[in-house]
C-alpha cells in the first residue's frame, strides 16, 4: 500500500482505489523535501545537462579496495560483523586519526557505520533528548536540523558570513545566542562553501563550547580533501576530547559512495550510546565494504593522493573562471565545492538557477537549500570531468554576459 492514496495494485474498471490508512508522521510531515533534490529531479527531465550539483566524486573506487570486497564475497565472507564493526577495521581507522592528533581506542570508541550519514543520525538520537537544543553552524549539510527534529530536539541556526570566509568564530556563535545550545554540529572542510579551518581558529571555538558546556559534534567527511595547509580537528585541542564526538568515511576520499561506510570516533560513553541505536536499526555495517576499507586504508593513499591533486587542479581553474567573469567566489580550500555569489542583476538564487538550467542546461543548486546562511549564492561541485568542467564554465559565463546590465 503506498501513502499517496493509491492502492499497489491498480483498480479493475469500476473499482475505486483503496485509501491508505498509513499517515506520515507530524515530523515527517513537516520536513520539507531536499532542496537538493529538487534539482536532481529536474535535470533527469533534460537532456545534455551537466550537473554541477552532485555532491559525489566522479572517480572510481581505488582497485586494491574493489579487489578486496571482490576477494570477499568469492571467499564466502557475507555474515554479519559485529555491531561496532570489524576490528581489524577498527584499529586500522584508530591508527589513520592520528595523522590529525587524534587517540582512540578501537574496542570502545570506535563505530562503524553504513555511511557518515548514519553516523550523525545514530549520535542526534543516541545523545539528543526532546527539548535540546543544537546550534547548527551554516551553510551545511542538508541532513542536521531534520536529523535533530528526527531526534526531537531543536536546532538553533548559526550563520557564518562570505566576509569571514565562512570561518566559525566565537563571535557569530556569541550573536546567535548558542550559548544556550547543548550541542554544536559543524562540517570543516565545509560542504557547500569548501571553508577549512586551521586549528588556531578552531581554538577559540574550543574554547567557547569549554565555557557554555557545549558538546561538538565535528563532521570531518572531506577530512583528506584539505588544499591548502594541513586538516585539523577540535578534538585534538585540549580538554575537547571528552566533549567531541568526530565524524569521518570513505564516500569522499576514496570515491566508494555507493558501499555506504562511514565511522565515528569519540568518548565510550558516547560510542556505546550510538551503537545501542545502531545495533536495533542497522545491526552493523555491510560487510563487503567493511572489508574493501580495510584495503583501502592499507594500500590505496598513492590513488587518495592522486584524486586530490586531480580536485585542487579542477578547483583552481574554476575559482580562475569566476575571477574572469567577474563573479564573486569565496576561495574555498577544501571539500570539492565552490560557493559563488549570485550574479548581477539576479537577486534570488533559485530563479537564477533554474534559469540557468532552463537556457544553458548547467545545474547548481541554490544556497539556500543549505540553511538560511547559504542565501544569495550557489553552490558548485567541482567533483566531475574537467572538459565538462570547462564547457559548464563556458555556457555559465555565456548566460551572465547576456543578462548583465
Amino acid at each position: 500500500m503506498s501513502l499517496d492514496g493509491e492502492s499497489d495494485r491498480e483498480a479493475g474498471d469500476g473499482e475505486e482505489a483503496e485509501e491508505s490508512t498509513l499517515t506520515p508522521s507530524q515530523r515527517v510531515q513537516n520536513t520539507p523535501p531536499s532542496g537538493i533534490r529538487r534539482f536532481f529531479e529536474l535535470t533527469e527531465e533534460m537532456d545534455d545537462v551537466i550537473s554541477l550539483g552532485v555532491g559525489e566524486p566522479d572517480f572510481t573506487a581505488p582497485w586494491n579496495a574493489r579487489e578486496a570486497a571482490i576477494a570477499s564475497l568469492e571467499r564466502g565472507q557475507t555474515s554479519y560483523t559485529a555491531n561496532r564493526g570489524m576490528r581489524d577495521l577498527r584499529e586500522r581507522i584508530a591508527a589513520d586519526a592520528e595523522r590529525w592528533d587524534l587517540s582512540y581506542d578501537p574496542d570502545e570508541e570506535v563505530i562503524v557505520t553504513a555511511g557518515a550519514s548514519e553516523a550523525i543520525d545514530a549520535a542526534f538520537r543516541a545523545l539528543v533528548d526532546p527539548g535540546n537544543v543544537v546550534a547548527v553552524a551554516e551553510p551545511c549539510y542538508v541532513s542536521y536540523e531534520p536529523g535533530v527534529r528526527f531526534a526531537g530536539g531543536e536546532t538553533l541556526p548559526v550563520p557564518t558570513r562570505a566576509e569571514d570566509e565562512f570561518e566559525l568564530t566565537p563571535a557569530v556563535l556569541q550573536e546567535a545566542g548558542a550559548e544556550r545550545a547543548d550541542y554544536l554540529i559543524y562540517c570543516y572542510p565545509n560542504n557547500p562553501t569548501g571553508a577549512t579551518m586551521s586549528v588556531e581558529e578552531l581554538a577559540p571555538v574550543a574554547e567557547f563550547c569549554k565555557e557554555h558546556d557545549v558538546g561538538v559534534l565535528s563532521d570531518e567527511i572531506y577530512a583528506d580533501l584539505t588544499y591548502e595547509g594541513e586538516h585539523a580537528s577540535i578534538a585534538a585541542l585540549p580538554e575537547m576530547r571528552e566533549r567531541t564526538v568526530v565524524f569521518n568515511g570513505f564516500s569522499k576520499a576514496y570515491a566508494m559512495t555507493g558501499l555506504r561506510l562511514g565511522y565515528a570516533l569519540g568518548p565510550a560513553g558516547a560510542i556505546e550510546a550510538m551503537n545501542r541505536v545502531h545495533q536495533y536499526t542497522m545491526l552493523s555495517a555491510p560487510t563487503t565494504a567493511q572489508y574493501a576499507a580495510v584495503e583501502a586504508l592499507d594500500s590505496c593513499a598513492d590513488e587518495v593522493a592522486e584524486m586530490r591533486r586531480q580536485y585542487d587542479r579542477r578547483r583552481q581553474f574554476v575559482l580562475s573562471r569566476f575571477d574572469e567573469m567577474g563573479v564573486e567566489c569565496f576561495e574555498a580550500t577544501g571539500a570539492f565545492y565552490v560557493f559563488p555569489e549570485v550574479p548581477d542583476p539576479w537577486e534570488d538564487a533559485g530563479t537564477f538557477a533554474e534559469a540557468l538550467l532552463e537556457a544553458e542546461s548547467v545545474a547548481m543548486v541554490p544556497g539556500g537549500a543549505f540553511g538560511a546562511g547559504g542565501n544569495g549564492h550557489l553552490r558548485a561541485s567541482y567533483a566531475t570531468g574537467l572538459d565538462d568542467l570547462k564547457e559548464a564554465m563556458r555556457r555559465l559565463e555565456r548566460f551572465v554576459d547576456e543578462h548583465r546590465d
